[in-house]
């Protein structure tokens, strides 16, 4: 992708606003914060064995010079903008939050002498130890590192960039910055930073509306309820306990998706990866559908071929998806490796469709057309979580729009002979009906 004219300039016009912008929220909340007497603390029982590392000083330092050169990156006003916003965005929430609910930090360090002593004196000078869960350091971090990640290519350039960026984030804890809970809150802003900016495609906020299907509400607040439950168990449990807020916050998202947001929410892109921000925030939940979709399939984990090399099956591991020359995925919540198996990445069509929810009509036609015009060039599979519904619909309105069946019942029949599993309910028939009633 070329580089836009005028981006250096757009950049720094960016650090103009930001920079002061950080200072002042920052030293205002610290200097407010110091004056209260309702300041608490979360420190786990391990935590006085964190040992205090002076040099770490230097990578903790280092981010400032990488918030500025991140500016430097973008190929597009686009992606400049939402980087800027993001970062704008994890400035308003932490600051936010050590107003809301201030914690201090309860270590004393002890005094540091020649550069490293220097460095924490001058950071000491506007940096107190009141601003703390979430971690703007860890939160910014990750907005960072994103962004440094997206335009390294060089595999040895990755390797020290996710080595020093790891290094920034431990040195929070041996420099004696942070207690620990302000690291796991850290990082869940800046990933929440980043879905609410994705770097290119839609705005999930943008693009939310109340769900009119009534099944997407039942789901909605099933997911929802999990996430209560877990949210729940977390304060009764309290210590190690409180993991379980990943799980419950990633449930929350799900029931989110169901509700408002819909498909776009897991922000599955066109080579068939999900955004990292929706692969971290919802990572429990990922992990229990795929294990789901293992499950469901172990005992027939095999693609079926339902008629001119157009097969119905599971979303395929790598080397499932060396088998087919192209590929038609409606899972969203899955991510797919496809990408790295197909000649090219045209022979990929991700349609994103809410696992337990029948595709729209102009999905299924999207769907339709996708097929058609892959098949010829090889075996075709289309696929979703399981491959027996929103997949097995596709393929359905293949059948129908190229006239290999009269009608959608034949469809079915053709369908549920080649694989004898598939789930159509009766808003899956509805839409197929629709679309045989099409001129």
């Amino acid at each position: 992708m070329a580089r836009e004219a005028g981006l250096v300039r757009r950049g720094i016009l960016w650090l103009l606003l930001l920079g002061p912008f950080f200072f002042l929220s920052y030293g205002l909340a610290n200097t407010y914060t110091a004056g209260r007497e309702d300041i608490g603390s979360l420190v786990f029982a391990w935590e006085p064995q964190m040992p205090l590392w002076p040099w770490t000083i230097i990578p903790y330092w280092s981010i400032d010079l990488l918030y500025g050169l991140s500016f430097l990156l973008p190929r597009s006003r686009a992606e400049m903008d939402r980087h800027a916003l993001a970062l704008l965005t994890a400035q308003l929430i932490c600051v936010a939050s050590f107003l809301l609910w201030p914690l201090r930090f309860t270590f004393e360090r002890p005094e540091l002498s020649g550069l490293f002593g220097w460095l924490f004196d001058v950071l000491m000078g506007f940096d107190k130890p009141y601003n703390q869960a979430p971690s703007l350091h860890i939160a910014l971090l990750v907005i960072i590192w994103t962004m440094f990640a997206r335009h390294t290519r060089h595999p040895a350039c990755r390797w020290v960039l996710h080595g020093w960026m790891g290094l920034i984030g431990l040195s929070v804890l041996t420099t004696w910055q942070h207690h620990f809970i302000d690291v796991p809150t850290g990082a869940l802003a800046g990933f929440v930073c980043l879905w609410l900016w994705p770097h290119s495609g839609p705005l999930p906020w943008r693009q939310a509306h109340l769900a009119q299907d009534p099944k997407r509400w039942r789901l909605a607040l099933r997911y929802g309820l999990g996430a209560a439950v877990l949210g729940l168990l977390a304060s009764k449990i309290g210590g190690g306990g409180l993991w379980l807020l990943w799980p419950a916050l990633s449930l929350l998202l799900v029931a989110l998706n169901y509700a408002l947001f819909g498909a776009a929410g897991f922000q599955k892109g066109a080579d068939g990866q999900l955004s990292v921000a929706a692969t971290w925030l919802l990572a429990p939940y990922l992990l229990c559908a795929w294990v789901n979709s293992r499950l469901w399939t172990w005992r027939h984990p095999q693609a079926d071929e339902v008629a001119d090399g157009v097969y119905l099956g599971r979303v395929p591991g790598r080397t499932e998806a060396s088998a087919f020359a192209a590929i038609v995925d409606l899972s969203a919540e899955l991510p797919c490796s496809a990408m790295k198996t197909l000649k090219t990445p045209q022979d990929y069509q991700s349609l994103p469709t809410l696992d337990l929810i029948a595709p729209s009509q102009e999905t299924l036609q999207q769907a339709a057309k996708a097929i058609e015009h892959r098949h010829q060039q090889g075996p075709v599979l289309v696929c979703c979580a399981l491959g027996y519904s929103r997949s097995a619909s596709a393929v359905a309105a293949w059948l129908l729009l190229s006239d290999r069946c009269a009608s959608a019942e034949q469809a079915e029949a053709l369908i549920r002979q080649a694989r004898p599993g598939v789930v159509l309910h009766p808003a899956h028939r509805l839409a197929l009906h629709h679309l045989e009633a099409q001129p």
